[in-house]
């Protein structure tokens, strides 16, 4: 299976943001990959709550979303939409950072709502509150594809390696990670964290990442590390998509998969304990 992974730099914009999108779909798509994936925030990175409001929508009237299952379906493509924000019927009036996988029928075949949310003082300046505004999912997803079974997270989730590991014990073969990933714990974490994760499950990971600088029409914006990236089983970086917008081309064999668990089982070798 050849995956192509979709490297973005977003604006607060989602109709402006669609257009982008769209094309480097296809170019991944004209370019033989069967397996599409997008970041997170396909639709658009905003930090104010109230143009979030303005330009978010329900999963069932999202323009993004239908556009998006039509091209997978008019290409016959597999796509992950990494996540879109999406409004919910929540009485809190919070978004849901929802993650979506179309099957080459234009199908939704599988949803996740990221569970882990980003709220973080990454420096003096800059922090983040993302439970503020999106409320949390609660449940985890592996979904069976002809390319193999997929485990579905996002972004923050990276930093809770027990998720990883059920998914993998659930029959996980392959990890998406789609993320729009700060540029300062970017440099010191983000590599270092997928590798980590692919090695403790022996999946392939694949994290299309958000990149450079994200304007917004009321805000200062923020950035993105960029650096997409997909990980082999045994931890070896397959392809590294830098910092440009684009597309990224890797081909997967998921004999590697039955290898490196073969060589290391730790999935098979938890032990209960106690304390501390």
């Amino acid at each position: 299976m050849r995956v192509g992974l979709v490297q973005l730099t977003v604006s607060d914009d989602p109709v402006a943001n669609l257009t982008g999108t769209l094309a480097l779909v296809r170019e991944a798509a004209a370019g033989g990959a069967g397996f599409v994936l997008t970041p997170e925030c396909t639709n658009a990175l905003s930090s104010s709550r109230d143009h979030q409001w303005a330009v978010f929508h329900h999963e069932a009237a999202d323009p993004s979303l239908a556009a998006l299952r039509a091209e997978a379906k008019a290409l016959g493509i597999w796509l992950l939409i990494g996540s879109l924000g999406l409004k919910t019927d929540d009485v809190d009036g919070r978004f849901a950072n929802r993650s979506f996988l179309i099957g080459p029928d234009g199908a939704v075949a599988a949803r996740y709502d990221k569970i882990h949310m980003f709220d973080v003082t990454v420096s003096e300046v800059e922090s983040y509150r993302e439970s503020a505004g999106y409320r949390p999912g609660a449940r985890a997803v592996v979904v069976e594809t002809p390319f193999g079974q997929v485990g579905m997270t996002v972004c923050y989730d990276v930093r809770f390696p027990y998720l990883y590991r059920a998914l993998a014990q659930a029959g996980a073969q392959i990890i998406t990670v789609p993320s729009a990933f700060n540029h300062i714990t970017g440099v010191a974490h983000w590599e270092v964290l997928l590798r980590a994760r692919a090695i403790e499950t022996g999946c392939f990971v694949l994290a299309p990442a958000q990149t450079g600088f994200h304007p917004e029409s009321a805000g200062k914006g923020r950035r993105t590390h960029g650096h997409s990236l997909v990980i082999a089983p045994w931890g070896e970086v397959l392809a590294d998509a830098g910092e440009e917008t684009g597309v990224t081309f890797a081909d997967l064999d998921l004999s590697r998969v039955a290898t490196a668990r073969g060589r290391v089982p730790s999935l098979t070798h938890d032990r209960r304990f106690t304390g501390p």
